[in-house]
Order: C-alpha cells, then sequence, then structure tokens
C-alpha cells in the first residue's frame, strides 16, 4: 500500500495536481491521499472524508483499493481468532470459577490488611487497648492527614490528650479563634473512626479505644438553596437527627453548637439540647464560645470543660488540649495583635460590660495557674524519678561495700590467726633454746632480743613475708643499720611513730610522725624532714610550741567566706537614720577592705533625710573620693553611686 501510495502521489505532484509536499492520511482505518477539490474528478478512486472547511477532499486512490481490502480482511480474521482464543481459555477456567473467586477474596483481603499496615506505618499508627465497650483515653493522639501535611513541609504536629469517662462523658471544648478546637473535633472522629474500622490509629500504646455503634457529625456549613437551608436550620436538623436516633453507645461531634442564629437563643437552645443528650447518656464532644455552655459543664454531672491553650507573651495558639478548665476566646487580645484601632476595642469593653471582661481575665488566670502546676508536677516526678534510681544506685553500693567489708574483716582475722601461729611458735622455740642454755645470763637475754626482733618484724610485715624474718638470726648483738637507739641509762628504746626524738649533733627536740622502713618522718617545730631512724635518739623532753599567729584560721576562713558573699550593693529603704548609717559604716568598711572600685546605696527618694544623712557620713570616710546621683536610668536620686580608692 505505501509503495502504491508512493507512486500515486508522484504522478500526482508530477502533474499539478497535489502540492509537493502533501503525505497521505489515515480515514475509517484505510490509507488516503488529501487533494484540493478542483482535482478530485481528475484522482481515480473512493471519497471518504472532507475537511471541516471543506478545501480538502480524502480519496482513497483505485490502486490500492484491493491492498486495503485485504488488509481489512485480515484485521477482521486476526480479531476473529483472539476471540477464539479467549473463548477456550475461558472454557477451560469456568470449572475453577469457585476456586478462583475464593482466591480472589484472600487477595483482596490480603491486600487490604497490606494497605492498612502501610497507611499505620506512614502516620505513625500504634496498637492500642480495645474494649469491646464505650471507652475514650487516648495519650499523643495525631491527626493522620494533617501529620502528613505537615510532614511534607518539615514542620511538627501538636499531639493532644483526650480522656472521656463514664462520670464525664461529654467534653466542651472552648478556646480561641484558629487555635485548634475544629482539628481536635476532626481528630477524634477520625482516629475513632479509623479504629473501628481495624486502621491503626496514631497514638500511643497505653491509649484506650472503645467501640459505638453510631458517630454522628455535624461540622461545617450544610446551608442549601434546594432545601431552602440556611446555616442554622442544617444545623437544627442534624441536631433534631442525633436526639432522634442516640443511644447510650453514640458518639456524637458537634462543631459550634447554637451558633449562626441570635446568640442569646442560640446558646440557650445549645443548652437544652446539650442538657437532653446528657440525660439519654451519650458520649460527644462540642465546641464552643458561649459561656452559658462553659457554665454548664463547670456545674453538670457528666459533662466536663476543656479549652485550647494559648500564649499571650507571643500571642500565638499552642494548640494543646487543657481538659477541666474553660479556655478564654481572646477576642480582645486577637483584636489588637490584628491592629484594631484603640478606640473601636475600648467601646467594645464598654458595651460588653466590665463582668465578662474580669471573667475572661480569671480563665486566663486559671490557664495560667494550671500551665505553670503541671510543669511544677512534671519538674517533681522528674526529680523523684532521679532520687529513686540515686537511691537504687547507693542501695547497691552499700550492700557491695557491706559484704566487701564482711570479706576484709576475714581476711584480717585469718591474718592476726596466722601471725598468732608463728608467735606462738617463736615463743616456744625461745623456751627452748633458754632451757637448753640452762639459764645462762648472755644466751637468756640474746634469746630475749631475738623473740622481741621477730615480734617487730611480725608487726611491720603484714605482705608474707614474716617467714623470712623469723628464719634470720643475728650475726651480731647490735646491727649497723638497727632502727633502735639506746637512752644513756642503756635501755634500748625503739623509734615509732608519736615519740620525741633528737637529731644526732642537735639539741632541737622533734616529734616522729610516720616511720617507714629505715627512714622515719619527724616534726621540729613546723619544720617536717625525712631522716634515718640510726640518726635519731629516743629522748623524754618535750618539743616546744610553735609560735602562734595572731589570727586564728578560722578567722581567716571567715574572713574568706564574707569577701565571697560581699554585695556591691545595699539597700537600706525604710531604715531609721542611725540604722541605715550603721549597716552603711559596715558596707563600706568591707568595701575598702575588699578593694571595691564602686558600690551602690538604695535609700529611695522619700523627703530625702535618708540620703542626706548618708551623704554627710560618707564625706567624712577617709577612703571614699566621690558620691553621686545613679542615672535617671537605673534609679536617679533614690541611689548614691560611691566611689572609692
Amino acid at each position: 500500500v505505501n509503495s502504491i501510495l508512493r507512486r500515486v502521489l508522484s504522478n500526482a505532484i508530477s502533474q499539478g495536481l497535489l502540492e509537493p509536499d502533501t503525505v497521505p492520511s489515515m480515514r475509517e482505518g484505510r490509507l488516503v491521499i488529501p487533494v484540493p477539490p478542483m482535482h478530485k474528478r481528475q484522482i481515480q478512486g473512493i471519497v471518504h472524508d472532507e475537511s471541516a472547511s471543506g478545501k480538502t477532499v480524502f480519496i482513497e486512490p483505485a490502486e490500492v483499493v484491493e491492498a486495503n481490502n485485504l488488509t481489512r480482511e485480515l484485521q477482521m480474521e486476526e480479531h476473529r481468532e483472539i476471540i477464539r482464543i479467549l473463548t477456550t481459555i475461558a472454557d477451560s477456567l469456568r470449572p475453577s470459577i469457585p476456586q478462583i473467586t475464593e482466591t480472589a477474596k484472600i487477595i483482596y483481603h490480603l491486600d487490604f490488611i497490606q494497605a492498612k499496615a502501610l497507611y499505620a506505618d506512614a502516620v505513625g499508627g500504634l496498637m492500642p487497648h480495645l474494649h469491646d465497650r464505650e471507652e475514650l483515653e487516648w495519650y499523643h493522639a495525631c491527626h493522620p492527614g494533617l501529620k502528613l501535611s505537615l510532614e511534607k513541609h518539615g514542620r511538627e504536629i501538636v499531639p493532644i490528650d483526650v480522656t472521656l469517662t463514664s462520670k464525664q462523658r461529654i467534653l466542651v471544648i472552648s478556646g480561641p479563634n484558629a487555635g485548634g478546637k475544629s482539628v481536635c473535633l476532626k481528630t477524634v472522629g477520625t482516629l475513632q473512626y479509623m479504629a473501628q474500622c481495624g486502621i491503626l490509629p496514631p497514638v500511643y500504646e497505653n491509649s484506650h479505644f472503645g467501640v459505638f455503634n453510631d458517630i454522628f457529625v455535624d461540622i461545617g456549613d450544610d446551608q442549601s438553596l434546594e432545601d431552602d437551608l440556611s446555616t442554622y436550620s442544617s444545623h437544627l436538623r442534624n441536631m433534631k437527627f442525633m436526639l432522634q436516633r442516640g443511644r447510650k453507645s453514640t458518639l456524637f461531634l458537634i462543631d459550634e453548637m447554637g451558633s449562626g442564629t441570635e446568640p442569646q437563643i442560640g446558646g440557650a437552645l445549645a443548652q437544652a439540647i446539650l442538657a437532653q443528650m446528657n440525660a439519654e447518656g451519650l458520649w460527644g464532644i462540642v465546641t464552643t464560645h458561649y459561656q452559658n455552655l462553659k457554665q454548664m459543664a463547670d456545674d453538670t454531672p457528666g459533662l466536663v470543660n476543656g479549652s485550647m491553650l494559648y500564649d499571650r507573651q507571643l500571642m500565638q495558639p499552642l494548640f494543646k488540649l487543657s481538659i477541666g478548665n474553660p479556655g478564654s476566646s481572646f477576642a480582645v487580645e486577637i483584636a489588637r495583635k490584628i491592629g484594631l484601632p484603640k478606640d473601636i476595642i475600648d467601646s467594645a469593653e464598654q458595651i460588653v460590660g466590665s463582668d465578662y471582661i474580669n471573667l475572661d481575665k480569671y480563665l486566663l488566670d486559671i490557664t495560667r495557674d494550671k500551665r505553670y502546676w503541671e510543669n511544677k508536677r512534671a519538674d517533681i516526678r522528674r526529680k523523684e524519678k532521679m532520687l529513686d534510681e540515686k537511691l537504687e544506685r547507693y542501695t547497691d553500693d552499700a550492700e557491695t561495700l557491706r559484704a566487701r567489708r564482711r570479706e576484709i574483716l576475714d581476711e584480717a582475722k585469718a591474718e592476726a590467726k596466722r601471725i598468732l601461729e608463728s608467735s606462738n611458735a617463736a615463743i616456744e622455740r625461745t623456751i627452748a633454746e633458754i632451757k637448753k642454755a640452762n639459764a645462762e645470763r648472755e644466751l637468756t637475754l640474746e634469746a630475749r632480743r631475738r623473740l622481741k626482733e621477730e615480734r617487730l618484724a611480725l608487726e611491720s610485715n603484714t605482705d608474707g613475708q614474716e617467714n623470712s624474718v623469723l628464719a634470720r638470726a643475728p650475726k651480731k648483738k647490735k646491727t649497723k643499720h638497727s632502727i633502735h637507739s639506746s637512752t644513756s641509762s642503756g635501755i634500748t628504746r625503739q623509734v615509732e611513730a608519736g615519740c620525741n626524738v633528737k637529731l644526732d649533733g642537735q639539741g632541737t627536740v622533734g616529734t616522729v610522725l610516720e616511720v617507714s622502713g629505715k627512714n622515719a618522718i619527724v616534726a621540729f617545730g613546723n619544720i617536717k624532714t625525712t631522716v634515718k631512724t640510726e640518726r635519731l635518739t629516743v629522748t623524754d623532753a618535750k618539743p616546744k610550741e610553735p609560735k602562734k599567729s595572731g589570727i586564728s584560721m578560722a578567722t581567716i576562713d571567715a574572713g574568706h567566706q564574707r569577701q565571697l558573699q560581699f554585695k556591691h550593693e545595699i539597700d537600706v529603704r525604710g531604715f531609721r537614720a542611725d540604722e541605715a548609717v550603721q549597716a552603711v559604716t559596715y558596707f563600706i568598711d568591707d568595701a575598702i577592705r575588699f578593694n571595691a572600685p564602686r558600690v551602690r546605696i538604695l535609700h529611695g527618694t522619700g523627703t530625702g533625710v535618708l540620703r542626706q544623712v548618708i551623704r554627710d557620713y560618707l564625706s567624712t570616710v577617709p577612703g571614699v573620693m566621690s558620691s553621686r546621683d545613679e542615672d535617671v536610668r537605673f534609679g536617679g536620686a533614690g541611689i548614691t553611686v560611691v566611689e572609692l580608692q
């Protein structure tokens, strides 16, 4: 077909019947050529179509009609073959239709489970505690759609904690506009429906979910021109439906209850409807700005107030739900933030009255105090946890120390037993030597000396080396490096800690503080020195008392402590003149003593008497260079700045 069309196009172009850039087109599945109407009689073929403007006629040349017919026949034959193949496959599968259907159901179910798991993973869903009764106790609840939206913009969602019990089944939420009341309402409805549909909600695992047979929602505006419904009419129709169908297992969510009409009658109707819902035992959450609903929730069993918190300093909502107290609408604050003229705001406050404004302020104060005490309670819990951890650690350490103490005592007892056994053996050996020598004086003295040396060796060597000391016998009666010294009376006295000694060739008496092997640490007055024990002689003379300084260490320490606690400012406001002068006298003395360059005296303005008395005293103090009033920005004439030398 292509080759025939190229030949036909070439001949027609050469005859001037077609433009040189003419190309074939497709009409009704057949290849045709576009021909101007003036030349359509000169090209033999079948006319299939013409352009919308009528300036082009699409002709199938007679030369390609047969070829196009063959192509069409082959296409129809292909279609028949496809139908035959599909029919054969269907006939082979038809006996297995029940098994295929059952398998498809399983696949659908698994696909649904996987979809729920993927969505729960995306929104941070967790498995809460489930109950077959009405219950709602949620912690760290997040709206899944809002969470995903904020995460895309790199922001974090503010979670809420919601608790409804059988004694507080209806929550009345109040607070500022754009403070998150409607979002809180939608979060409750969405998560409860997710849980009842088997989708893990984004809450903490310690949350508790119950089951509600009905979930009624009135959020937004359902006004309709076709049904002739206004905003308030649509709300009333929804209220009627909830009252007719509601039961104890019903959860209702109402946004801006009673709005859309005159506030006084709207608030009254909302209060009556809410009272009927409470009497029938329904569970629910409503949002409102009406004071009568806030007061009703505070006075009626079964209802509880809640508020969306607002930062008064930053003038922005915190999106946190606080249950227990009503919230303020912050209408005046928001109007000031937007920039409404002050005279308009003042006029509005006068119109609404001081009682309403004061009530709003009281609500703000209650909310602020509650946040303060909640932070205090959290801080106390954190400190108690830290104390419990430290107490547990100290208890373990004490038990370890007691066990170690028992081990040390056991080791000491074993060591004492071993030393006692060694001492007994030495005594018995000495007695045997004395008996063997027939009590000769020299040999007896030698045996006693050896027994004494063995006793000293046992006392000074507690590292398991006693046996070598006991086995070592002296070669001479007096060793060169003996740690004994002799007095003039010939009695040998040992150099030990606490005894008084003299140094060879010196008359100064010192006290031995410590003996370590062949060396001893001796204190001669206020000087400590280490000397060989062989150079020391034990004496009964007393060392001279070192000269003491006139100032005790306690006085010096007290002076240092006073300097550390010294402040460069004194407050004498309210003092009498003589009391103020006395206090300033001590203060200036300390300042001069501690080299303070400048100090401040707060005396206030008053009648100026106290200021004059203090200035007169300062003029008599030698160390005071000048005194002047403080800068106006920091107190002015109420403060005297004193420059010291």
